[in-house]
């Protein structure tokens, strides 16, 4: 059984201009740039792993995955401590525009001091979304979230590691925000844990942290219910079925090795095109 449903190969580029060859050389230039800032181990929340290492693996998906080009308007929701931003500053051409937001004050305010000074088409925001996790104080709930962008003011989106975090109701406030915030024809990209057959059925290779189990009706799976937010999956369907209700088609769908499977990345990603 492959990990890839065949919506798309993912051997094969999003766009047409995709050489992986550059890819490649760009990817070993960026882990090799001692000049890059990166923060100190103490003050990443955004997860375990190579930080560098990381962001770097994201880039190339980002590029050949997502189809990201060098000359788009970037969202980057949940943008944390900078370890997308940092790899893209050296995809990216100063004519395009990054835009990245998180409830995390400490993440946004370290990319600020670090990363927008020398790249100025690079700009961070905080946006006080409640979190019982990131920012439990936070204001706005995230069902009633309006992120502070013009319509159609981007050709993509993507969202990492942060639907593995939110509650059915609340990633649907994001996938709207997505649909208005783009231009036609622009993408989104989503990463998450889908409960296909596969994850249901355990498999022993299977990542043993992420023992979900279904939350009452679904379409959530949690690992802790005490700490609900801490990893959630959801049914399989439920994202695409999300997608299309908010006018977005789903061009991509490939599923990840947390669950025992062999695959190309981790986390299951979907990609999105804004129809028109």
């Amino acid at each position: 059984m492959t990990a890839a449903v065949a919506l798309k190969a993912v051997s094969e580029p999003a766009r047409p201009d995709f050489d992986p060859q550059h890819l490649a050389w760009l990817q070993e230039s960026v882990l090799a740039n001692r000049f890059l800032p990166e923060p100190t181990a103490d003050s990443i929340f955004v997860g375990d792993g190579d930080y560098r290492a990381i962001g770097t693996e994201f880039l190339g998906h980002l590029v050949q995955l997502g189809g990201i080009l060098p000359n788009d308007r970037v969202l980057d929701i949940g943008s944390g401590i900078g370890r997308i931003a940092v790899p893209l500053t050296q995809y990216l051409s100063p004519g395009a525009a990054y835009w990245g937001v998180d409830p995390v004050a400490e993440g946004v305010a370290w990319c600020r001091e670090h990363i927008s000074p020398v790249y100025d088409n690079f700009r961070f925001d905080t946006i006080d979304v409640a979190h019982h996790i990131y920012n439990p104080k936070g204001a706005i709930k995230g069902e009633t979230l309006r992120l502070p962008f013009e319509p159609e003011s981007f050709d993509f989106i993507f969202m990492v590691s942060v639907a593995t975090h939110l509650p059915p109701l609340e990633i649907a406030a994001y996938v709207r925000e997505a649909q208005r915030l783009l231009v036609p024809g622009g993408r989104l990209f989503i990463t998450a844990f889908i409960l296909d057959e596969t994850a249901k059925g355990a498999l022993p290779q299977r990542d043993p942290r992420l023992a979900f189990k279904r939350e009452g009706n679904g379409p959530a799976w949690l690992v802790d219910r005490t700490a609900p937010l801490g990893a959630v999956g959801f049914d399989d369907g439920f994202f695409e079925r999300l997608i299309q209700r908010f006018g977005l088609s789903i061009c991509l769908k490939s599923l990840g090795h947390w669950r025992g499977q062999p695959a190309a990345h981790y986390q299951d990603f979907l990609v999105a095109e804004k129809r028109g």
